[in-house]
């Protein structure tokens, strides 16, 4: 006799155990680019043209990114706002992301109620970026310009938003300075719930405590049993933690 196993995928796990179902958006990504100057071409009419140099030389380029990066400093002093430098993460520990290290910043301006920019990083990554080779031959200048990946230095402006909690902006400081901006779904649909009128059922699986009551009083079930809020695996979900 041959006994015969059904395969159980996890909306069998979960059917008639889940509490509370949330559907929204899990990661907003916003792609920030200049559509004019994705081509050498491009680069060398925004030079001459647009910033009116008489050449086209990387040079111009690489003073854009050098005034970019004066001016982060500047803001940052000007606010007192951290600058943590940190190299590539330690695939090894668990506690080693940017936001591991960005966190207490966070928290302590959830806590004061502080919202804008909190922390910003400065690393590098690879990002296709522009470089340039001198085709002129002799005493002539003529800079061709082409992308190619390289690593190059990058800024992650961690914010706190009151909609959507975390959320971080990414501008690499090498032309033409592509940006990324990056936002939780999940942690504004849980914002949204602790604004508004929300089961108390719902506020406990998101994490959220009690809302008062209008005299001020703490809710209780029973005068024996006070009520508790609990979640589990199952019955309720964590929001996602920016990467």
């Amino acid at each position: 006799m041959t006994a015969t196993m059904s395969a159980t995928n996890i909306n069998d796990v979960l059917d008639g155990h889940v509490a509370l179902e949330v559907e929204c958006v899990d990661r907003l990504i916003l792609n920030a680019y200049v559509p004019r100057l994705q081509v050498g071409g491009q680069v060398a009419r925004f030079i001459t043209q647009h910033l009116g140099k008489p050449i086209a030389s990387a040079a111009v380029l690489g003073s854009i990114g050098n005034r970019f990066r004066r001016d982060v400093k500047r803001f940052a002093d000007a606010n007192a706002i951290p600058t943590l430098q940190l190299k590539g993460p330690d695939r090894s520990r668990w506690d080693d992301r940017k936001l591991d290290h960005v966190r207490p910043y966070l928290e302590a301006a959830e806590r004061e109620r502080h919202f804008g920019v909190v922390a910003i990083v400065a690393g590098q990554e690879y990002h296709w970026v522009f470089s340039a080779r001198n085709r002129g031959k002799g005493k002539a200048v003529w800079f061709e310009f082409f992308r190619e990946q390289r690593r190059v230095g990058v800024y992650y402006f961690y914010i706190l938003d009151p909609d959507f909690g975390p959320a971080f902006i990414r501008i690499c400081t090498y032309f033409p300075y592509p940006a990324r901006v990056w936002v939780n779904g999940h942690e504004w649909a849980k914002r949204q719930a602790a604004i508004t009128p929300a089961s108390a059922t719902a506020r406990c699986l998101m994490g959220l405590p009690p809302r008062p009551s209008p005299n001020g009083c703490r809710p209780s079930a029973t005068a024996s049993r006070p009520a508790t809020c609990r979640r589990s695996s199952i019955a309720g979900w964590r929001a996602s933690r920016p990467r």
